[in-house]
């Protein structure tokens, strides 16, 4: 059985969240480990309605920010992956991440 550690990062801050990957690519080729990616995905801008009161009514200027992601597989390599899964991350980069357990070609159905 081999285990696909998928990675998904986003952050506002487009340097931080560029260094972060290919830190954590290189780091993947520097091991062996298969690894695709990171795909770069188009940014998206997103639009917050900032109230003056607690209850609809006066308003400020929406507030416009940039969300930047990038994803990132690792196959195999199960320490490995935990090993990168586990370290500490930029606060202003979030990270997902989705393990998927892929059976091998010609295996039966459970």
């Amino acid at each position: 059985m081999t285990f696909v550690t998928k990675l998904s990062f986003e952050s506002g801050d487009r340097r931080v969240l560029e260094e972060t990957v290919e830190d954590l690519h290189r780091t993947l080729e520097r091991k062996g480990v298969e690894c695709k990616g990171p795909h770069s995905f188009s940014p998206e801008r997103t639009r917050v309605q900032l109230y003056k009161q607690l209850r609809p009514g006066d308003q400020f200027s929406p507030w416009e920010y940039t969300v930047y992601a990038r994803k990132l597989e690792i196959h195999g390599s199960d320490d490995i992956a935990r090993e990168m899964v586990d370290r500490d991350f930029p606060d202003s980069v979030h990270v997902e991440v989705e393990v998927d357990r892929k059976k091998p070609l010609g295996h039966g159905r459970d």
